[in-house]
């Protein structure tokens, strides 16, 4: 048995730090993302994670409307990020896996098929929010000129409200969501706001790694009763902020940031 075990580790050992066939070069950023796509995809937790997530936003609109828990001179609505929160990309990250080619940082062609699928729990949340009357706003930081697009797929899966006013994606390169989460706050109480990224809450932009956990512990009163957080170990700005936001370095150099963070165990 301790030999099947030594065995089992060495072969994720050499998963996760093997040189890529495919370039002939140093282990690729794709190759090291090989554990967290096939978690997000196959694990049964992600999948109960996002079932945990909806469940919880579910229960807690049934105690905001019951309690009358919003401004009541302003109509509720909720807030949900698009990309991790209601639509499932990862076989476009397992691609860059497979293939050892293409450029994460653009989504352009995948974003135009209008090919994703939703994830857990996403589509019975937001139609019961609807059926509740309240408003559904979908705030994502892909570029406007992507809008047809994304209306073409939430609309294909059934998303509820996905039309032009309600999806609010990013302009003039303006990464940070608060203006446009004010811009719904002006004629609403936003009441819940889901996410799988910490910029899709308000108070968590332009912060390094530390800052963020730091402001997560600030903010922690707040999660499962007015934020509620989705799994995403496949990219997201934890990780920009890990290569302190050098995203163009080269391959070996981000690789050599991710190590540099890990915490390791120092024995005494």
């Amino acid at each position: 048995m301790l030999m099947k075990k030594w065995i089992a580790l060495l072969a994720v050992g050499v998963l996760l730090f093997s040189y890529s066939p495919l370039q002939g070069q140093a282990q690729t950023i794709y190759d090291q993302n090989t554990m967290s796509v096939l978690w997000f995809q196959r694990s049964g937790e992600a999948k109960a994670l996002y079932y945990q997530g909806y469940n919880l936003g579910k229960m807690r609109l049934d105690e905001i409307l019951a309690k009358k828990q919003w401004d009541q001179r302003l109509k509720p609505a909720i807030v949900l990020d698009i990309d991790e929160t209601i639509l499932d990309n990862s076989s476009y990250q397992a691609q860059f896996i497979v293939s050892g080619q293409g450029n994460p940082l653009d989504w352009t062609d995948w974003f135009n098929r209008a090919k994703s699928k939703p994830l857990p729990g996403a589509l019975d949340f937001l139609h019961y929010a609807d059926s509740k009357g309240i408003a559904i706003y979908y705030i994502s930081n892909r570029f406007e000129s992507q809008k047809d697009a994304t209306i073409k797929n939430l609309q294909a899966i059934g998303a509820p409200q996905a039309i032009s006013d309600h999806i609010l994606l990013m302009r003039k390169n303006e990464p940070s969501k608060e203006n446009r989460r004010r811009q719904v706050s002006q004629n609403h109480d936003i009441v819940l706001l889901f996410g799988d990224n910490l910029g899709d809450f308000s108070g968590f932009d332009h912060l390094d790694a530390n800052g963020r956990v730091r402001a997560v512990d600030q903010h922690r009163e707040e999660f499962g009763r007015k934020l509620i957080v989705f799994p995403n170990p496949m990219y997201g700005d934890w990780e920009t902020a890990i290569y302190r936001n050098k995203i163009n370095s080269s391959l070996e150099e981000l690789s050599k940031l991710r190590k540099n963070n890990l915490i390791i165990y120092q024995p005494d």
